[in-house]
């Protein structure tokens, strides 16, 4: 299975929306607090999705891939 680049690539420009760490950008999240948010429960919807995959992609190694998709998203 594929990963949704919109998805992907929501991540990198959608902004916290309350919390700690409000105004940032989800790919921008420590991961102290996605870990808090996996113990506690993530948020329904879109926005539970979008962490849960950060979150995922953090504790994975795949950095690298925010990195690329910050960059692409700053060429267009």
């Amino acid at each position: 299975m594929q990963p949704n680049p919109e998805i992907l690539k929501s991540l990198v420009l959608t902004k916290m929306p309350f919390g700690k760490h409000a105004g940032w950008l989800i790919s921008d999240l420590p991961v102290s607090y996605l870990e808090w948010f996996a113990r506690k429960g993530f948020p329904q919807g879109k926005l539970g999705m979008q962490l849960q995959t950060i979150y995922e992609i953090k504790i994975n190694g795949l950095e690298n891939i925010i990195i690329d998709l910050k960059k692409l998203v700053k060429a267009n």
